[in-house]
């Protein structure tokens, strides 16, 4: 008897299993769909023949009058609030978060408008100084170089190094790179 119960209980964890992986399955799947679908084909980064050189900042920043909040479970997410497009990013890394269209679409659209876009890298404090110098500078570079790719001017970006680039709160809003609109 202790066979039969045996063996049921193999069979029973067994499907539970196979019940489990397919539900797993089916969520990634779901994601997978979502974060494609969100990225245009054209968001792609393009590489900048060269590095505008950095403007001292102007007083006047464009105001966005929307907010826009996408957030991404591995920790990146834009946040489009009070004139400012904030870019989170993932520990370690420099990919956007899927759905930076609407961030970058409202980036584009205060350049078009006669503004100029000033980027700035923020960075945590975990780990490696120096290390998170160069992802923070990397950082910033990718958000221009999409930007560039997107059409916008070259001249019309400015990467403006932050005096103090370790960023504020905690470290997943720290992770970021700041895209102000000034005139």
């Amino acid at each position: 008897m202790s066979d039969d119960d045996s063996q049921q209980n193999f069979i029973l964890g067994f499907l539970l299993a196979l019940i489990a992986l397919v539900i797993f399955f089916v969520i990634g799947i779901a994601l997978w769909h979502k974060g494609h679908a969100a990225a245009p084909a054209n968001a792609r980064p393009a590489i900048a023949a060269a590095a505008a050189p950095a403007a001292p900042p102007a007083a006047t920043v464009a105001e966005v009058t929307e907010t826009v909040t996408v957030v991404i479970p591995d920790g990146a997410s834009i946040r489009v609030a009070n004139g400012v497009v904030n870019f989170y990013f993932a520990s370690g890394s420099a990919d956007l978060a899927p759905g930076a269209a609407e961030a970058l679409a409202a980036v584009i659209k205060g350049v078009e408008s006669g503004r100029k876009a000033v980027v700035s890298g923020f960075h945590d404090t975990t780990g490696d100084a120096a290390v998170n110098e160069q992802l923070a500078k990397k950082r910033a570079d990718m958000v221009r170089d999409v930007l560039v790719g997107l059409g916008v001017p070259a001249a019309k970006v400015d990467l403006e190094k932050p005096a103090v680039t370790a960023g504020s709160g905690n470290n997943a809003e720290a992770r970021r790179v700041e895209v102000k609109l000034v005139d």
